[in-house]
């Protein structure tokens, strides 16, 4: 039996959650009604545009979701350290200690690049570039601070894909711990 939806945002944490598992092109209507329990009706009533539009939505709360928890404390925060911290703090929760696709990495990889490009490329120049600035408060020279925010945005996502291929979390924790170090004491 379908569930009934109130509001746009719940069906967009859904709708993510079916992506994150089937990918972009791995999921069609029938899947996202199977695993949302919703019906097509509430779907098209709050993403008019189809599945594209689910994608769109859900790409949106994952960049509202990076920006006030990652990207802001990192431009903003004058304790760069605490910056830093907060970063790996809030990577881990969300994705949930190496348990949870990077639904915009995936994105990234497959057909649905071209598509989605703005989104993908904003989402990881802008966690790049904000981690580079809050590295120069830190103390580094803008081409040190540069290489180490690569390495870093770089390890988190290569640490999600050998977490999830070996089926060891505690592969990307490990990660975590390592990056986190060469950040905040080199």
């Amino acid at each position: 039996m379908a569930r009934l939806v109130s509001e746009r945002s719940d069906a967009v944490i859904a709708l993510a959650e079916v992506f994150r598992t089937h990918g972009f092109e791995g999921t069609s209507l029938s899947v996202i009604t199977a695993q949302t329990r919703m019906g097509k009706g509430s779907l098209y009533h709050f993403f008019p545009g189809g599945k594209e539009e689910m994608a769109e939505a859900v790409l949106q709360e994952i960049s509202r979701w990076f920006a006030e928890k990652v990207f802001r404390p990192l431009r903003e925060d004058p304790d760069a350290d605490a910056a830093i911290a907060k970063m790996f703090r809030e990577v881990d929760s969300y994705f949930h200690s190496g348990r949870r696709v990077c639904l915009v990495g995936a994105f990234a990889l497959g057909q649905e690049c071209a598509r989605f490009e703005q989104q993908v490329r904003g989402y990881f120049s802008t966690w790049v570039e904000d981690l580079e600035a809050c590295l120069i408060r830190a103390g580094h020279s803008e081409d040190r601070a540069r290489d180490l925010s690569e390495e870093a945005v770089g390890g988190i996502q290569g640490a999600l894909v050998l977490a999830r291929s070996l089926n060891q979390p505690e592969v990307f924790e490990r990660s975590l711990q390592r990056l986190k170090q060469r950040l905040t004491y080199e």
